[in-house]
């Protein structure tokens, strides 16, 4: 068996970043840890990142036992799929997820429906199994409620809902940073995409996707003038203005392209085709003439039957 050698990087605060190399792919996925008194997860990924969490809290000289709380900002399966399969390993940890995804988490069977339906025949090597999580071990999070990790260090739990309704976010008091999950973007970077600039770009994940919530969510967010983003996809960004200056600027750009090819009949992967036009642009004017965009084609994908949903949504409604 070929051993693991995890990549980390250190992120000051006490906060280590674990690279979960989904799909084979650096700089994609993460896992945050946060070395408190009470040593406290952020993300699990796929059941596909497991060995590298594990590697990973091996290396920072982690004993599983000393993990208490495993948080999951959504329960979308990239961030919390491998959460049933791993949380037998730390016996003494609680998974730590927002009321709304609570029942998902101990019954995945809808979850994983509404998955497979997206995904279609590339679920299982994308996502691997999907576990339930027993009740006794899930402590649910409500909207501005706190947890003291200990030495003074309290996480703060926002309702944030846009990207998906089953979403919060966490202030942390130690780093004054949030651990944002996919509510102000994916943060695209250089081992993921061999560009070497960072992009910030939205994820409108069907089939929740609210632009209006997402652009509250983040001007919530806005109001706690922290210092860093720590984004799911991938690692910080600081100053945090940064970030939401992007994210709002993008979700609106987004939103017009989609309405701009959007009428009765239109399918998704016409706004897909617009959106990598955009997205082309975007990368030459970084100096970049690029055609190959195949390692957001699946962001593409997904952002295209989000949009598509939510602009359908209003026409009907």
């Amino acid at each position: 068996m070929k051993k693991i050698e995890p990549i980390l990087h250190s992120l000051g605060d006490d906060i280590t970043l674990i690279d979960l190399l989904e799909g084979g792919q650096q700089g994609k996925t993460g896992c945050y840890v946060i070395q408190a008194e009470k040593v406290t997860i952020v993300e699990t990924g796929t059941s596909h990142g497991a060995p590298y969490i594990l590697a990973g809290l091996k290396k920072l000289k982690i004993d599983p036992k000393e993990v208490r709380y495993i948080i999951v900002t959504h329960i979308h399966l990239d961030h919390s799929g491998g959460l049933g399969s791993i949380l037998p390993i730390f016996q003494n940890a609680e998974a730590v997820v927002h009321p709304r995804g609570a029942r998902h988490l101990m019954n995945p069977s809808k979850l994983l429906k509404g998955a497979q339906s997206v995904y279609g025949d590339d679920f299982l090597q994308l996502f691997g199994e999907v576990l339930p999580v027993p009740e006794d071990r899930i402590l649910v999070k409500n909207d501005n409620e706190i947890l003291d990790i200990g030495r003074g260090r309290v996480l703060t739990f926002l309702d944030t809902p846009g990207h998906a309704r089953h979403h919060f976010s966490i202030y942390d008091s130690g780093s004054k940073g949030v651990f944002a999950g996919d509510t102000v973007g994916v943060r695209y970077v250089q081992q993921f995409t061999g560009f070497d600039f960072e992009m910030i770009f939205p994820i409108a994940s069907p089939p929740e996707f609210d632009k209006e919530a997402l652009l509250a969510s983040i001007e919530q967010l806005e109001k706690l003038n922290p210092n860093k983003i720590f984004h799911g996809h991938f690692g910080v960004t600081e100053p945090a203005a940064y970030a939401f200056e992007r994210i709002k600027k993008t979700v609106e750009e987004f939103e017009h392209i989609a309405k701009s090819c959007f009428s009765p009949g239109t399918k998704p992967d016409t706004i897909k085709e617009k959106l990598k036009e955009y997205m082309k642009e975007s990368i030459k004017r970084e100096g970049y003439d690029e055609d190959d965009l195949s390692c957001l084609d699946l962001d593409l994908s997904l952002n295209s039957q989000g949009l598509f949903i939510s602009l359908d949504k209003k026409v009907k409604s």
